[in-house]
């Protein structure tokens, strides 16, 4: 709130450049939220996965969380109608940083808790928990908010992971 009474106070005084300024520091603000927003359900998706992999099973409350990630995901990165904050060819670094922490949620959950995020690490294939989350992330792209949720239960059913 204190940005948007710099800019109606720079706007009145009629400096344009620094209202501009600040108007794309604000953007650029909204942009990292958003960003910050995403990366916390990749951060649920990844966990869901992982313990997945690792204990060889879905319960329906991981599935609910997988599908939820996912539609939020979609709905947080579309800006307009086909532009958006994160494209389909960007997500490697972000699924990159967010599997560590991905794995150390997972630790806490899986097998009640009893493994240390390395023991856990040595229980799953990061390398296909990865694939699958991206895999997921293109069905975003692929399908409107309304179709998403059963995309990712057929992708899942295809895979056998239910």
């Amino acid at each position: 709130m204190e940005e948007l009474a710099e800019l109606r106070q720079l706007l009145v005084s009629g400096n344009t450049t620094e209202a501009i300024a600040l108007i794309d520091e604000l953007e650029e603000m909204g942009r990292k939220a958003i960003i910050r927003n995403i990366e916390s359900y990749l951060i649920i998706l990844l966990a869901h996965l992982i313990k997945h992999q690792a204990e060889q099973r879905m319960t329906n409350s991981w599935l609910a969380s997988i599908v939820n990630a996912i539609v939020r995901i979609k709905k947080l990165n579309q800006r307009e109608r086909n532009s958006y904050y994160i494209k389909a060819t960007d997500w490697d670094d972000y699924l990159e940083e967010a599997v560590e922490l991905a794995s150390l949620e997972a630790a806490k959950e899986a097998f009640g808790g009893i493994y240390s995020v390395e023991q856990l690490s040595e229980r799953f294939d990061r390398d296909r928990v990865l694939k699958i989350a991206w895999q997921m992330l293109e069905l975003t792209y692929q399908n409107n908010s309304k179709d998403l949720p059963r995309a990712i239960r057929k992708f899942i059913e295809r895979l056998n992971i239910l």
